[in-house]
């Protein structure tokens, strides 16, 4: 860890601070203020004077910082992480809340002002976000334009995944690596004398199917030079990404988990996904009811099509609303002779804009002109929402896709059954249908590996961006 590294994070806690102060001033100034004044009187400037209103503003600050702290806002990553941070600050300035109400529900007496304490509350999430911001700019700036506390790497590979690491470094350096030597094999001997003759921080070993006697020399070696050994994980190593320790009697088992989503998380997961469909319905009923007269007005046909497509337990209909002529509709309700199935073929075969087992088809002719504009808003999907509410499908996971594509997929590619599918999902935020599908899956398997309520957050808030800004072929 450089030390630059140690001073940035130590700056942070009264950086914290300070904004927790300026944060309970401003909430002060603000319900003092004769905006706020004239709408409701101040009656606690004689039970609560500034004076003591800034000693307990001081006091609840440290207390805050604690849990910052707990929180893990203080753990020193360097991993750029702005939206962990800032969900963290949302969890612990709640959590500091509740600590408040309960204070004054046991002690009767505190805070005379219910507004004072909402408006701190808020202030706070936006203050300390914003120092946060700052601190990490400043940072940031420092080492893109002087490496200040960049890591001096050496990168070893060969392969695909080197360069990859290669372009990042070169592309991003806020990332804070800087790439001092790259060797495409595993040459132990001039490793040791570049180390020796420059001031390296990290061997950074992108293919890890070099021979276990030149690793385990390399991350000797290391050891020895007091050096960070990183490496890019293999097939198996990938796997043990999520492990659960038992013991039968004496003997200790590990188990491979097939996905971070498990017990309570689970349980969260199902909750989480009821509250936002009944959500999603609500607020969108109104564009829901537009759309549905549009089509009716548009073409004819029913509203709603149900097409047929794999999930975790097998074939389910999903909902959406129709986008194409009817007669060109696959599926057994629609498509009795199957012709439609084999134009979606035949245009699949000549003008799918993706590579894989999933297919796109670019231009579509079968698509009404409302059609294309729903299926380009994803506006086609909003009944999706009932499948969440049935429960086949996740408002955040793997898009489900039809069986014919299914009956395509490697081996490894199937491992997004390990979860229901998704109305949206890492995929769709990262590049939507303009991604190749093996890198799709890749998305997705991260997701499933690194599953937390935070991502699912994550993922539902970026989805209309990624709508709006989609890229058009």
């Amino acid at each position: 860890m450089k030390k630059s590294e140690l001073i940035f994070a130590t700056i942070s806690v009264p950086v914290d601070y300070l904004m927790l102060l300026l944060a309970g001033l401003a909430a002060y100034a603000l319900r003092t203020s004769e905006l706020i004044a004239q709408w409701r009187p101040v009656l606690f400037s004689l039970n609560l004077p500034f004076e003591r209103y800034f000693e307990l503003v001081a006091i609840i600050g440290i207390f805050w910082v604690v849990i910052f702290a707990l929180a893990g806002l203080y753990e020193i990553r360097r991993a750029n992480r702005l939206w962990e941070d800032f969900v963290r600050i949302v969890i612990a300035t709640s959590a500091g809340l509740i600590g408040i109400i309960i204070y004054i529900f046991v002690q009767r007496e505190f805070f005379d002002s219910r507004f004072l304490i909402l408006a701190a509350w808020i202030l706070a999430i936006f203050f300390v976000s914003w120092g946060r911001l700052v601190l990490r700019g400043i940072q940031s700036y420092l080492i893109s334009h002087y490496r200040l506390g960049s890591h001096n790497v050496l990168v070893v590979g060969g392969d695909g995944i080197s360069e990859e690491i290669i372009q990042e470094i070169k592309n991003h350096p806020a990332a804070g690596y800087h790439l001092v030597k790259y060797f495409p094999s595993l040459d132990l001997a001039e490793i040791k004398n570049t180390v020796n003759a420059r001031a390296i921080d990290d061997i950074i070993l992108a293919n890890p199917d070099f021979s276990r006697q030149l690793v385990l020399e390399l991350v000797d070696f290391c050891e020895e030079k007091h050096l960070n050994f990183k490496f890019v994980p293999n097939l198996f190593q990938t796997l043990t990404s999520n492990v659960q320790f038992d013991t039968v009697g004496a003997i200790p088992l590990i188990e491979l988990r097939r996905t971070a989503l498990d017990g309570w998380g689970k349980i969260i997961k199902r909750a989480m996904d009821i509250l936002g469909a009944i959500f999603g319905l609500i607020i969108f009923s109104p564009i829901m009811a537009v759309v549905a007269i549009l089509i009716r007005l548009d073409s004819p046909g029913p509203v709603i099509y149900k097409n047929e497509r794999v999930g975790q337990k097998g074939v389910f209909n999903t909902y959406k609303f129709r986008s194409m002529k009817i007669e060109y509709c696959t599926g057994s309700e629609y498509d009795q002779s199957g012709q439609a199935s084999l134009l979606e073929d035949e245009l699949a075969a000549k003008q799918s804009g993706r590579r894989g087992p999933v297919f796109k088809i670019v231009n579509d002719p079968r698509r009404t002109k409302l059609g294309a504009f729903l299926e380009k808003t994803s506006l086609d999907e909003l009944p999706q929402f009932f499948n969440v509410l049935l429960g086949d499908m996740s408002l955040v996971g793997p898009r489900p896709h039809m069986p014919k594509e299914v009956a395509r997929y490697e081996k490894w590619h199937k491992k997004v059954f390990n979860i229901k599918p998704g109305i949206t999902g890492l995929a769709q935020i990262s590049g939507r249908s303009e991604i190749d599908f093996d890198e799709e899956v890749k998305l997705d398997t991260f997701y499933i590996e690194n599953w937390s309520l935070g991502l699912d957050l994550k993922i539902l808030l970026k989805t209309p961006l990624a709508v709006l800004f989609r890229k058009t072929r």
